[in-house]
């Protein structure tokens, strides 16, 4: 259970990386892109923890489904990207990939 906690954590820190390469302006704001970093180091690191014990595949495509949820989220919440209906279909069917590959996962 521990190593799902991990893993979910670890999505979160994707997020923030992605965020904070957008605001690092190309590497030029050097709160940003130490944000950046940051993110990635504790992202990959939580990663590495989860896949000790779930399966490498699982643990991937959910900590890439994590990110890119919440990257999108971030885009309609906070900047005002599109959220029409094919967007936030094919959100919440990622979100139940998600979920579905948690729930056959021992």
């Amino acid at each position: 259970m521990i190593s799902w906690i991990l893993l979910f954590i670890a999505g979160a820190f994707e997020v923030g990386f992605t965020t904070s390469l957008k605001f690092s302006d190309n590497f030029t704001n050097l709160k940003w892109s130490a944000a950046f970093f940051v993110c990635v180091i504790c992202s990959f690191l939580l990663l590495n923890k989860a896949i000790q014990t779930i399966p490498l595949g699982t643990a991937y495509a959910v900590w890439t489904g994590i990110g890119a949820v919440g990257t999108v989220l971030m885009g309609i919440f906070f900047y005002k990207e599109p959220a029409d209906f094919w967007r936030l279909f094919f959100v919440f069917l990622l979100i139940g990939s998600i979920v579905g590959l948690k729930m056959v996962s021992k």
